[in-house]
Formats: C-alpha cells, sequence, structure tokens
C-alpha cells in the first residue's frame, strides 16, 4: 500500500514538473508574458492623446483598449459632436474605427497583419506602432508605460 501512495505521489509530482516545465517554454521563445501593458502618444495631438493597452494571458491577447483621451480624461469614442463630424467627412468614427482596429489584434499571440479602415488612416498608422511597442512590451514582461512617437501623415 505505501508503495503504491509513493508510486502516485511520484507520478503526481513528475506530471507537475512537465506541465510548469512546459509553461516557461513559450517565454523563452520570445512569447509575450501574462499582464496588462500600456503604449501612449508622449502628447496631445488636436486635444487627443492615444493609447493602447492590452491584456495578456498564456501568451494570447484576451483585451485590446484602443482609443483617445483628452487632458480631462475623457475619452474620444465617447464624444458624440466629434462622431457626427467626423463621420460626415470621413465616414468612419472613433467609436466605430477603435473597435476595428482593436479586434484585430485581440486573440493574437503577436504582431498581427492589420487592415486600414478608410477615413482613419492616422489612426490606423498610430495603432499599428502602439500595437508594435505594447506587444513588445508583453515579450520582455515590462509593465512599465512606453511612450510612442505618432506617425507623421502628409497632407
Amino acid at each position: 500500500m505505501m508503495n503504491r501512495m509513493r508510486r502516485k505521489t511520484v507520478g503526481i509530482l513528475v506530471a507537475a514538473a512537465l506541465l510548469f516545465g512546459g509553461c516557461g517554454a513559450g517565454q523563452e521563445q520570445g512569447g509575450m508574458q501574462d499582464g496588462s501593458y500600456t503604449a501612449q502618444m508622449p502628447e496631445y495631438s488636436h486635444g487627443w492623446k492615444e493609447y493602447i493597452t492590452i491584456t495578456v494571458k498564456n501568451g494570447e491577447i484576451i483585451a485590446v483598449e484602443y482609443n483617445a483621451e483628452n487632458q480631462s480624461g475623457f475619452v474620444k469614442s465617447w464624444d458624440n459632436a466629434y462622431m457626427n463630424n467626423m463621420k460626415s467627412v470621413t465616414g468612419t468614427y472613433p467609436n466605430e474605427y477603435t473597435r476595428y482596429y482593436a479586434s484585430q489584434l485581440a486573440g493574437k499571440n503577436g504582431m498581427a497583419e492589420i487592415d486600414a479602415l478608410s477615413g482613419a488612416t492616422s489612426s490606423y498608422g498610430n495603432f499599428r506602432k502602439l500595437a508594435e511597442a505594447v506587444v513588445e512590451q508583453a515579450v520582455k514582461g515590462d509593465s512599465a508605460i512606453v511612450l510612442v512617437e505618432p506617425n507623421i501623415v502628409d497632407n
């Protein structure tokens, strides 16, 4: 009976060692580490500062928030006046394009191919730069907010 318990205990310990030993393998190969990571623009542009925050679990991005906020902390996608003005000019608006870009990064285990949305090309460039920086932070496991220079678009 005692031999049987020892074998069972040893078996459980071996299984646990294999299970937990495999957990670090993805990180050694450049995978993202679990946690929340943020990248943002260093300054306000036209009254808004863009940012992206991702949450990583088991090496995969499970949540993405992409938006911009003004100096009082109000987020751009909630600004109805801004939405109405932008939609009439470009055909899109912040609540639409922020969710569109965020959805292309969610569920991935690294930087994904992201398609531009017509009418939000400046935000597309900024989103790509922010996403690359935040994924790099996740690979390092560095939860400090990283500042990213904005995308410069010639008009």
